[in-house]
């Protein structure tokens, strides 16, 4: 079926129709014509949101897959079709999860181009993650749109309540969002997207595997009345596969929709209790220290359309923190654990008016950070009870509120798509109490396959709690530091053609006053400190074949391979640089998906990865020089059978059993193989 239009008027094509708004269809204004199929990447879009745009593997009530067309992204603050994007977003899609080898975000992260998991532990227990040579702190993390980034550390960030089972698909950006999203997207910002509550469904996943793994999951999807509801239920636990590597996880999510007095309103909350052993977390000098977190939040958000769409937001997040420098066996000078205990609380409100050639937007966000701690902060006049622990006290307490306002403005002409935007951002910690961070993007569709795009920003990030004031046996804080500041410019072609996506990209960012922990010849401990000025170059490289329905098929249905390269104009000589000069100086990810027959496939993940830097070997009480990381590859895989409603599968992690060191002194583990069954109803 085809809609006779005149010639003036435009087209926007869809591939898959299941939602039962068309509020963002018709904020396009423009008509819509059956066609083929796509995704869409909501990470630009207004924040607390993010999971209601159209997605590509919905089917409709009678589980009919409704073919409409091409793809509908969502880009900047606004919705955009696809030919109109002008960053970089990637999309790990809900099929790619599936069959990916990966048991954990961290280990599905690990093989994203331009992205870099550092880990101290299996399952990312104890898992960093950052973006295009930045540090863990410098990425932002949200769920479904919510900012549920730390403020203590960036340790934390990944401690999030939901498994890959509860993921519809996940979108990263690469560069800095600040305009966006606020500080802290200093390098890119990645936004986990989870299942639409409403449709009946229920899964169960059940695992085992070597080092004592078992893992278990069950989440279900159902409506009830004029309600629709989510719920996700998953643990995971292991003896550790060398001494003091042992863990237990717990994540609760839920999440609802609902309409009250016609207003529509998105409800969802979470709770993940993580209780691990961190070998070696803070030093090899202590081997034997141990970490436990918990963390809830929740957040509720509505989104009213019309000729302008209004959409509000209000969120809160708790995170408790009891770290121990030594499992057992304390030494007397050893008095007490480390007790933390943060309080985010925020709310937003974004406009957006759309015509057929302008998007144009308002944001206000306000965000408040506490903390309790008897180790961060500035001196309580009178100590707070630590909850749940008899006899012990927070002495420390400090807090921040940010208030941002961010503007955007779009314009659409032929070929040419030209975004600018401004964030005004206030807090008492900046030096001025405000500062500007203003942003460029363009995209030119130099043909129909081939399209140039190009962005400039400036980007903040403030220091953590943990920057600023911890003081410890081997790190001391520094509370006299400046936020980190950089002005980021990037250019490239991407290609899509057929079943082909390619991407030639390069970037520079001029970074001031960046953070790092940093140790000195004599030192005993690591002082955080700014680093004056890091320049960082980067290029990146990569294409994705998916042959479909061609006749490859029966044995190789997708590959992609992608090249990453970066190079930072400072090196830690003189020093040793804990974080900021110890980045991923070449990656290269590969990706091959077999499929055998309707019922079976088998997917590699390979990544070869060189980082620049180095670590202090520590041995017999005492380090030794700096010598530089080894370049290591990591092979993972995964093999599945379907019947009906059950799914067989085994997977292996690190199946050359390479010897991989992703932070000093704490080897990760060999090869792991773990099998399971999952059933879906």
């Amino acid at each position: 079926m085809e809609n006779k239009q005149t010639p003036s008027r435009k087209f926007v094509c869809f591939r898959r129709w299941t939602r039962r708004s068309y509020a963002v269809f018709n904020s396009l204004k423009q008509h819509i014509r059956i066609g083929v199929l796509s995704l869409s990447c909501s990470i630009l879009v207004l924040p607390g949101h993010s999971q209601e745009q159209p997605d590509s593997s919905r089917t409709d009530k009678t589980n009919r897959e409704i073919d409409l067309g091409e793809v509908v992204v969502s880009a900047q603050r606004t919705p955009t079709v696809q030919s109109q994007l002008m960053r970089t977003v990637q999309v790990i899609t809900k099929a790619e999860i599936e069959q990916s080898p990966a048991t954990g975000l961290a280990g599905l992260l690990e093989h994203v181009s331009g992205v870099d998991i550092r880990q101290r532990g299996a399952f990312g227990m104890q898992a960093d993650i950052s973006i295009r040579g930045g540090t863990f702190d410098q990425t932002l993390i949200l769920l479904n749109g919510v900012n549920l980034t730390d403020p203590q550390t960036g340790h934390h960030n990944l401690n999030l309540p939901v498994d890959l089972s509860a993921i519809q698909r996940i979108e990263v950006l690469q560069g800095p969002g600040a305009r966006i999203f606020g500080p802290n997207a200093f390098n890119g910002a990645i936004n986990i997207i989870t299942r639409e509550p409403g449709e009946k469904s229920l899964a169960v996943t059940l695992a085992g595997g070597e080092y004592g793994f078992a893992r278990a999951s069950v989440n279900a999807s159902f409506e009830a009345g004029k309600t629709a509801h989510f719920l996700s239920v998953d643990g995971n636990r292991s003896d550790g596969y060398i001494p003091n590597t042992d863990f237990e996880n717990l994540n609760l999510y839920y999440q609802s929709r609902l309409s009250l007095l016609k207003i529509p309103l998105s409800f969802q909350t979470g709770y993940t209790v993580r209780a691990f052993a961190a070998n070696s977390f803070y030093t090899p000098r202590y081997p034997n220290q141990f970490e436990e977190t918990k963390s809830g939040f929740f957040s509720l958000s509505s989104e009213i359309t019309g000729k302008t769409t209004f959409r509000p937001l209000i969120y809160w997040r708790r995170h408790h923190d009891r770290f121990e420098l030594f499992r057992d066996a304390a030494p007397e000078w050893y008095t007490t654990h480390n007790y933390h205990m943060t309080d985010v609380a925020g709310a937003s409100a974004n406009w957006m008016r759309t015509s057929s050639r302008f998007r144009s937007s308002l944001g206000l966000d306000y965000r408040y950070e506490h903390i309790f701690s008897n180790v961060l902060g500035n001196e309580l006049a009178v100590p707070v009870a630590v909850p749940g622990e008899s006899g012990i006290f927070f002495t420390r307490s400090y807090q921040r509120q940010h208030l941002s306002l961010m503007a955007e403005q779009a314009v659409y002409a032929g070929r040419l798509s030209l975004s600018g935007g401004l964030l005004a951002h206030l807090n008492n910690s900046l030096p001025q109490g405000i500062s500007l961070y203003p942003g460029l993007d363009a995209g030119w569709q130099v043909s129909q396959h081939l399209r140039w795009v190009a962005s400039v920003n400036r980007t903040l990030r403030l220091p953590t709690f943990t920057d600023l004031f911890y003081a410890g046996p081997t790190n001391l804080g520094n509370p006299d530091l400046k936020p980190e500041e950089a002005i980021s410019l990037e250019t490239g072609l991407k290609i899509s053609k057929g079943r082909v996506n390619a991407e030639l990209l390069t970037y520079r960012r001029w970074g001031r006053n960046m953070i790092d922990w940093a140790k000195f010849p004599g030192d005993e401990k690591w002082r955080s400190l700014n680093l004056t000025r890091v320049n960082i170059t980067g290029a990146e490289a990569g294409f994705n074949l998916n042959f479909g329905g061609t006749g490859l098929n029966k044995f190789l249905s997708n590959v992609s391979i992608h090249y990453t390269w970066l190079q930072a104009d400072k090196e830690s000589e003189g020093f040793t640089s804990l974080y900021v000069l110890d980045h991923l100086r070449h990656k290269l990810d590969a990706g091959f998906s077999h499929r055998f027959s309707t019922r079976s496939g088998l997917t590699w993940k390979l990544s070869w990865q060189d980082r620049a830097g180095g670590y202090q070997p520590f041995a017999d009480g005492s380090f030794s020089e700096e010598i530089p990381y080894k370049p290591v590859i990591q092979l993972d895989v995964k093999a599945h059978y379907d019947f009906r409603k059950i799914q067989l599968f085994a997977e292996a992690t690190n199946l050359t059993d390479a010897r991989i060191l992703d932070h000093a002194n704490v080897p990760q583990a060999g090869r792991w193989v773990m099998g399971g069954v999952k059933l879906v109803l």
